[in-house]
């Protein structure tokens, strides 16, 4: 633990916590949106989505600041965690209460998340990587969002739709965060340095691209398939680039690594429960709201 940026960590979890009341928020907006209308509009004019908007906002300050300090692969998983303090505000608004079961789910995640970060002790890499490094791991994550938004359009199935977009929107997310650190080091050089690089260009386009398959993600589907998708895909997407383009690097031996892939896979069962044990409520409130008065 004494190799990781403690600094990097702490911005990253303070990120995870403003990440998941924006999340609470943004998912109760936008399932109130039905489908077919116009759903940024609706969204633009809801001030519950309108906080949760500011709090991404917010943490995506401490993901850049996280991303500055330290490695995609050691800020990425920590943000994942963002579905552990979720996890009671969403109870708390939905009325229901957090059984042993979620808190032990909980549980699960964070100490598969402090396993990977110990034992893995990943490496920093290196930011400025050549643009034809980026080239080829870019292009086949830009391919696999393009048919996934592609299928989901076609498809006529709630939930095969919403679990497309989910994925969708959180590798475009991911691609936001590994260009997130080669844009800091950038303005650390000078504002028309990066303002000439192509990295910050695709960032922005990226992350506002995501933010709108995010939100139509939640509208056209259950979110108990969209935000699995999306919490799941995100740090993946992100880990792929930082892993092929950054030179990040986990430092354990053989042993080791074997830890660090069982860790990998408790995550990723963990989020996806932990997502479904979240949007869980908000299906059962739209169910409800179908339902004719007696």
């Amino acid at each position: 633990m004494g190799n990781l940026p403690i600094a990097a960590v702490v911005c990253a979890f303070v990120g995870a916590v403003l990440f998941a009341v924006s999340a609470v928020a943004q998912q109760r907006a936008a399932a109130d949106v039905p489908e077919g209308d116009a759903l940024l509009a609706k969204l633009i004019r809801n001030p519950r989505w309108v906080a949760g908007l500011i709090g991404d906002a917010g943490g995506f300050g401490f993901q850049v600041a996280a991303l500055a300090l330290g490695s995609v692969l050691v800020v990425q998983p920590i943000l994942v965690t963002a579905l552990v303090f979720a996890l009671p505000l969403a109870a708390h608004y939905s009325g229901r209460r957090v059984t042993g079961v979620m808190w032990a789910q909980a549980a699960a995640l964070s100490i598969a998340l402090a396993c990977f970060l110990v034992v893995g002790e990943p490496t920093e890499g290196v930011p400025d990587a050549p643009w034809h490094r980026w080239l080829l791991p870019l292009g086949l994550l830009i391919v696999v969002i393009v048919a996934a938004i592609a299928v989901a359009t076609t498809v006529k199935v709630p939930t095969l739709q919403a679990l497309l977009l989910g994925s969708a929107a959180g590798l475009l997310f991911g691609i936001s965060a590994a260009l997130t650190a080669s844009v800091t080091k950038q303005f650390g050089h000078g504002i028309s340095v990066a303002f000439t690089g192509w990295e910050l260009y695709v960032l922005v386009a990226c992350g506002m691209l995501g933010l709108y398959v995010q939100q139509l993600g939640y509208q056209v589907g259950p979110l108990s398939a969209s935000l699995p998708a999306f919490t799941v895909a995100e740090p993946l997407g992100a880990a792929v680039l930082g892993m092929s383009v950054l030179d990040e690097r986990l430092r354990s031996g053989p042993v080791g690594t074997a830890f660090v892939g069982v860790s990998v896979i408790v995550m990723c069962v963990a989020a996806v429960r932990l997502s479904r044990a979240q949007a869980a409520p908000v299906a059962e409130a739209e169910t409800a709201a179908d339902q004719p008065a007696v």
